[in-house]
């Protein structure tokens, strides 16, 4: 039997926790095709099947739900070291990977590209995703999320500014439909809302007490598809400011919300407190932002 890689351990254990390639894929940043070879490869180096291949994804083995069980405090173990020598690090330099929102890219990207500059040993990987990414397992070294303050054990957590949310349309739909003088016109509009769990964001949950069902004609789990359908004139919709700057033909609307985001918040792991890469990290997030 050849040597099996940590690499592929840890690929197949996301497989198992994801159920198919595709989604282990989108945690990993990786495509389905790599993931399969790194399984392929495990099982060729064990010897031994541990997925059974099937059209709704992958179903474990014995000896997979094995790996599965053993695996997780392996994985802290190794994540635990990996962390404890990035803080012994003091040259900032090597991965830095950070997971967020795939909304917040563009607020990040002028903040990071200066990090960058000031130091150009660093190289920085993004993990998109609105799904919550366990810190301790090391999959992600930063965690910057939006809403409520996150209360895990063994976590650090600083706020950020958070960024400035509106509604508007386009002047292609003003010109049709007009705008909503206040709440009492809102049912008379046409909406392009988020679907799903954000639904219960804040500002999502203020605009939908007013409008009936029917009015959203165009949903999405995906912010920037909610950004090109109000860009596009089909419908009124929120937007962050940074992102309306980047449209000439879009109007704001009179909407007083109460806390668009609750807040933004730069989350790590306790064994990363003396780490001078996640503390320049936060510096320079917390200039930008503010």
């Amino acid at each position: 039997m050849s040597q099996a890689s940590w690499d592929d351990f840890r690929i197949a254990y996301q497989v198992a926790e994801s159920g198919t390639l595709t989604k282990a894929g989108k945690v990993l940043n990786m495509n389905h095709a790599t993931v399969l070879r790194h399984v392929n490869r495990l099982e060729e180096a064990l010897d031994t099947k541990l997925f059974i291949r099937h059209q709704r994804g992958y179903q474990l083995t014995d000896a997979g739900e094995l790996v599965v069980k053993e695996l997780p405090e392996i994985r802290k173990s190794f994540s635990r070291l990996e962390n404890l020598m990035a803080s012994a690090e003091k040259n900032i330099s090597g991965n830095l990977r950070i997971t967020t929102l795939s909304d917040f890219s563009p607020i990040l990207n002028p903040a990071l590209k200066a990090f960058r500059q000031a130091y150009p040993k660093l190289r920085i990987q993004i993990i998109a995703t609105d799904d919550i990414i366990p810190l301790a397992s090391g999959a992600a070294h930063v965690s910057l999320r939006a809403g409520a303050q996150p209360t895990e054990p063994d976590l650090i957590v600083k706020k950020l500014s958070a960024p400035e949310i509106h509604y508007f349309a386009a002047d292609s739909y003003v010109k049709e439909y007009g705008l909503p003088k206040d709440s009492s016109e809102y049912n008379q509009h046409l909406w392009a809302l988020p679907s799903d769990d954000k639904r219960r964001i804040p500002f999502v949950k203020q605009v939908l007490q007013y409008i009936d069902e029917e009015q959203i004609i165009y949903q999405s789990n995906h912010f920037p598809d909610i950004h090109s359908a109000v860009a596009e004139g089909m419908a009124i919709g929120p937007m962050g400011v940074h992102h309306s700057i980047k449209h000439d033909n879009l109007q704001q609307l009179d909407i007083q919300l109460d806390h668009a985001i609750e807040g933004l918040w730069f989350v790590y792991h306790k064994d990363l407190k003396n780490s001078a890469r996640i503390q320049a990290l936060y510096e320079f997030l917390a200039k930008s932002l503010n």
